[in-house]
């Protein structure tokens, strides 16, 4: 058994086409979704209208929290920009998503962290702002609630895969449509996957237990890098045409 896991498509409608149609030339009918769905200045509406008609197993991340839960005026130009673009129906559609779920009886998705999303799970900051791999323990300590051979978290945009005690798998995919992004919580950082491409993986039990393996999708970033620009956000031109920040 084969399911694609993709995550943090961040409103890159054209990303995300490339990942589906990779998975479905490989024979994969199951995906489910990681959450950051539509927040960036790109194409949230038409990235809602594929991933609804789509309809795959998917939670909410905490961008997707934001837009709901947000005012616009408190919003970051991000969430701003999608919820500009966004129609009732839309946001109708996030608000059934929930936070954590469990799949196939096999497979526990979270954006985050199992009781958080905007914490993250298999990184973690030096004091000047080094993203670096966690320390085990903080890492075993996140999953010690999670009983499932499977657990996938999103967030970072880092793909890693983590074994945990007793064989459990923990796996971020990666983003599908941003390959970067900076943040000044909890204190200022960068991340930066060094290739345009989108990212996802693919999770296979092959009889004596489970595997993954991760996937970069080529596909017309620069369309996207002119988009980010025209809309007056360098940075994410930047990222989506190089895969760094600058």
């Amino acid at each position: 058994m084969k399911i694609a896991v993709i995550a943090d498509i961040h409103g890159n409608d054209l990303a995300l086409e490339a990942v589906l149609a990779d998975i479905d030339a490989q024979g994969i009918d199951e995906v489910v979704n990681l959450g950051d769905h539509l927040s960036g200045p790109l194409n949230a509406a038409r990235t809602a209208d594929i991933l609804i008609e789509r309809k795959m197993p998917a939670i909410r991340g905490n961008h997707d929290r934001y837009l709901l839960a947000l005012d616009p005026a408190e919003m970051g130009l991000s969430d701003r920009a999608a919820h500009d673009e966004l129609e009732p129906r839309h946001r109708d559609w996030l608000a059934t998503l929930p936070e954590t779920l469990v799949y196939r009886d096999t497979l526990f998705l979270c954006h985050g962290t199992p009781t958080s999303d905007e914490t993250y799970w298999m990184e973690a900051l030096t004091a000047d702002g080094v993203v670096h791999m966690a320390a085990r323990r903080a890492i075993e300590g996140f999953a010690a609630e999670v009983d499932y051979p499977v657990i996938l978290c999103g967030h970072t945009h880092i793909p890693r895969a983590v074994r945990l005690s007793g064989g459990r798998l923990l796996v971020n995919p990666g983003s599908v449509g941003c390959p970067g992004y900076d943040d000044d919580r909890p204190v200022a950082h960068k991340v930066e996957t060094g290739s345009p491409d989108a990212r996802y993986a693919i999770m296979e039990d092959n009889g004596s237990g489970w595997n993954v393996s991760f996937r970069c999708v080529r596909y017309d970033h620069m369309a996207m890098s002119r988009l980010a620009a025209e809309r007056n956000r360098p940075e994410w031109a930047t990222v989506l045409a190089t895969g760094f920040l600058d």
